[in-house]
């Protein structure tokens, strides 16, 4: 199984781990992750990392979709791409929620489904240059005819010649899924544990019927991720985490529309996401991660001495994923996960 590993995005500094990206290259590991929400971007440390590493994939898990004009994304993507020497670079994109799409953005929410599937398009006709570009969507159209238009806008055809940069989606409800298998290339399951596919597996099948010309659910990349932590105090590690996961199910969205509760509802944990919920809007922080049952998050996660993880690693090894993405903060967490996933010999042959 292919391995990355995960970046994030900064918080209050910015600070790369160069050394463990560089080590994670040695190794083998297949890419490097880098997200954004609202401080440091994603796109913008690829570049630096263009420069400072040689095979290394350099992907973004995610762009948020309304952070850029489809135009803007596909410039950036593929000036990264050209800057690392082509063929290096994995554009993920997600819509992220609609208190940071209309509050941090200034953009609106919209139709998500179509407007996703607009900027894809956009995308890749973009990268392609078969001729000006041009698209009637529902949600993003080009040449911009909409409200403060002068009606003067030009199809335009990419001055760089560009090479095709793979798009991977991060979603999580049926119909999203449903859209990843027909038009993404790559797909991050949004909280995704060992036993969900076969939640998702219908949804992505439905999806690559709708695309059709032999598309198959084979053909896309499906990557997950593990917090992984070596210790020998498997509790500390597991609370550890949970104070993050509270912020996000209980506080990284509206209360009616917060995508990472719902991905904790289709787990099987509804009551428990809405009690996590009401404590964390309720300032109550510390009760909110307390109320996250331990094995929710030893279930999404690699958390414990060697042995544990080394037995606990088959799960994820048997579930249905491409790839699993690394979250660590431990040199030697990035190394035993290249030692059970045996990325070396899989170099090798």
């Amino acid at each position: 199984m292919r391995l990355g590993l995960s970046l994030g995005y900064s918080g209050r500094h910015l600070d790369l781990p160069l050394e463990r990206i560089l080590l994670a290259e040695r190794l083998g590991y297949h890419a490097v992750w880098t997200a954004e929400a609202y401080g440091s971007d994603a796109i913008t440390p690829l570049a630096y990392l263009a420069a400072k590493t040689e095979r290394i994939k350099l992907g973004t898990a995610i762009i948020q979709l309304a952070a850029r004009t489809p135009a803007n994304a596909a410039m950036s993507m593929a000036t990264v791409d050209a800057l690392a020497g082509g063929g290096r670079v994995i554009c993920g994109i997600g819509v992220s929620g609609p208190q940071i799409v209309e509050g941090w953005y200034g953009q609106p929410w919209g139709r998500p489904y179509y407007r996703v599937k607009d900027y894809v398009t956009i995308m890749r006709k973009i990268w392609a240059r078969e001729a000006p570009v041009t698209h009637e969507g529902r949600e993003i159209s080009l040449p911009y005819a909409g409200e403060g238009a002068l009606g003067v806008g030009k199809p335009l055809r990419s001055i760089l010649h560009m090479s095709p940069v793979p798009i991977w989606l991060g979603t999580g409800s049926e119909a999203m899924v449903k859209l990843t298998g027909e038009i993404a290339d790559g797909w991050f399951p949004m909280g995704f544990a060992p036993g969900m596919m076969k939640v998702y597996r219908p949804w992505l099948e439905e999806g690559v019927r709708r695309a059709g010309g032999g598309k198959r659910v084979e053909d896309i990349e499906i990557e997950g991720r593990a917090a992984t932590i070596i210790t020998d105090d498997v509790q500390a590690g597991i609370d550890a985490i949970k104070v993050n996961r509270a912020l996000y199910i209980g506080g990284m969205g509206h209360k009616d529309r917060n995508f990472h509760k719902d991905a904790m509802i289709r787990r099987g944990y509804a009551a428990e996401a809405d009690r996590v919920q009401e404590l964390f809007l309720a300032g109550h922080k510390k009760e909110a991660a307390a109320a996250i049952p331990d094995e929710f998050i030893d279930e999404e996660s690699l958390i414990g001495p060697v042995a544990r993880i080394k037995e606990r690693y088959r799960a994820w090894q048997d579930c249905g994923i491409t790839g699993l993405t690394v979250r660590t903060s431990q040199d030697e967490a990035v190394e035993l996960m290249a030692e059970l996933a045996r990325v070396n010999e899989r170099r090798a042959g």
